[in-house]
């Protein structure tokens, strides 16, 4: 048994990925499924598509890869934070399609918590802030709008989890109903601190916690595959969030080690160690990762729209077709022209956490086209990843002066990376390797197999593909970064 088999459940597309005994990637199958928008704001998924799509990309991979599941050791997960399901016990279906991370149903809810005054306590306990983003107020809407769902639950007939939680049950038959600590505490139910659900937050939002998985440390065991699956059972040794995952996967175990991933959104990461440090400036506090019981913290950057903006440059301006259509369009922007985006589509992410502002364009003028709204786009990327990382060093001084390590669909593009480097006057290493949140679940799971290498060695392989360094002038930079702050101020104005 030589191969890991890493599932890599995102947003927008289902992955997975085979990585051989010298932890390079052997074969991978992908595939989309579709988006739901019932309403302004809404953000759902079938979770029937979650799972399909989750055991036709395995058996995807296993046949390009030429290989049986007698040759894979163990599985690792990673997922979509927060989105959150709930299942009948019993017939394993869900009772709703998924809400996702993205969704902002219960901003009112939010607002009604804060102006109650309960955000401290939510803080301290979590780490997080009252906020839609996370899984809490969606399982409270899930149980007060689905008919009979609050009596069931209390019933004990239906089970919650988040993508992890819900891909696992599928795998194991229904056997195992679990979760790890980095996706636990994305919910806004668990202590981060006392390392258990909270029963306060659960009274707090009305939440019965029979509902609720056990949760284990991201190398563990999860329970085993069921055989007819593959053609044996496979075990499931590690799982993550997608964030903490790539913290993994970029090797940032040190304290003051910083990451950025940029797919549909961006996310941030700076490894606090064994301390967990409240933020002063609404950052917020997560577990990077849990071994052997003992949890490794971070404070943490939330973007909500990072490539999702190209996206909409494709479906919704239709002014590309490609992805890499945005790198020559923005080369060719008219150097006199400083259009700014704030893509708050769905409300502004960290450190500001306003989810009822919606996006803007400034300066615009009767010469603005593809070629400046594309430059835009890219430079909000860079923009929002300066606004979390001014943030970070306000909340922790002693962090390392460390390069930003990247990864991510877009961070492909030299183009983005260069701006970025340059908007934040500082370096950015894009690592050899960019699938590294698959990487990070398939070392989970291959070092509790005993397969790949502890963590010092494992650190060690991280190499280096390109070194951004800045080239814009500082007072360029200022001016360039001063422009924005009044964009984003203006925006949450309206």
């Amino acid at each position: 048994m030589t191969h890991i088999l890493a599932i890599d459940q995102g947003t927008t597309s289902t992955r997975a990925i085979l990585f051989g005994a010298d932890m390079a990637p052997v074969a991978s199958a992908q595939e989309e499924f579709k988006q739901h928008f019932p309403q302004s704001g809404w953000v759902e998924h079938e979770a029937s598509d979650l799972w399909s799509t989750t055991a036709s990309t395995c058996r995807g991979a296993i046949e390009k890869a030429g290989i049986s599941a007698k040759d894979i050791t163990a599985i690792g997960i990673t997922n979509q934070r927060e989105t959150t399901v709930i299942w009948d016990r019993k017939t394993g279906k869900a009772i709703h399609r998924a809400i996702v991370w993205q969704d902002r149903r219960t901003s009112e809810l939010c607002q009604a918590l804060k102006a109650a005054g309960h955000e401290e306590m939510v803080t301290e306990r979590t780490g997080l802030l009252l906020d839609p983003y996370f899984s809490a107020t969606k399982l409270k809407w899930l149980l007060d709008n689905v008919d009979g769902a609050r009596a069931r639950a209390e019933a004990g007939e239906l089970a919650f989890g988040t993508i992890d939680s819900w891909v696992i049950w599928n795998l194991t038959g229904g056997t195992s109903h679990v979760t790890d600590a980095t996706n636990a505490a994305r919910t806004m139910l668990y202590d981060i601190r006392k390392g258990r659900w909270s029963k306060t937050m659960c009274d707090l939002l009305d939440i019965p916690m029979n509902m609720l998985p056990e949760v284990k440390d991201s190398a563990a065991d999860f329970g085993v595959t069921r055989a007819d699956l593959f053609g044996r059972e496979i075990p499931i040794l590690g799982v993550a969030g997608d964030q903490q995952a790539a913290t993994v996967g970029q090797a940032c175990f040190e304290p003051g080690m910083l990451k950025s991933t940029y797919g549909t959104g961006c996310f941030a990461l700076l490894n606090t160690g064994d301390t967990p440090v409240t933020s002063k400036n609404r950052l917020l506090t997560t577990i990077a990762y849990q071994l052997d019981g003992k949890p490794t913290y971070a404070l943490e950057g939330s973007i909500f729209v990072a490539g999702a903006v190209v996206q909409w440059l494709r479906d919704g301006l239709k002014i590309i077709r490609d992805a890499k259509e945005t790198q020559p369009l923005a080369d060719n922007a008219d150097k006199g022209q400083d259009v700014v985006l704030v893509p708050a589509f769905t409300g502004l992410g960290a450190p500001y956490w306003n989810a009822e502002c919606r996006g803007a364009v400034y300066g615009l003028t009767r010469g603005t086209g593809p070629e400046e709204m594309a430059k835009a786009a890219l430079e909000s990327v860079g923009f929002q990843t300066r606004d979390l990382l001014e943030a970070m060093h306000a909340d922790w001084p002693n962090a390392e002066e460390a390069a930003l390590r990247v990864d991510g669909g877009m961070s492909a593009s030299d183009w983005a990376m260069q701006f970025l480097s340059d908007i934040l006057g500082a370096p950015v290493d894009r690592p050899e390797v960019l699938e590294t949140t698959a990487l990070g679940a398939a070392w989970l799971a291959g070092q509790r197999a005993g397969v790949y290498p502890a963590m010092d060695e494992f650190a060690a392989t991280w190499a280096l593909e390109r070194k951004f360094e800045p080239t814009l002038d500082e007072a360029l930079r200022t001016q360039r970064y001063a422009r924005w702050g009044r964009a984003v101020q203006a925006t949450l104005s309206v």
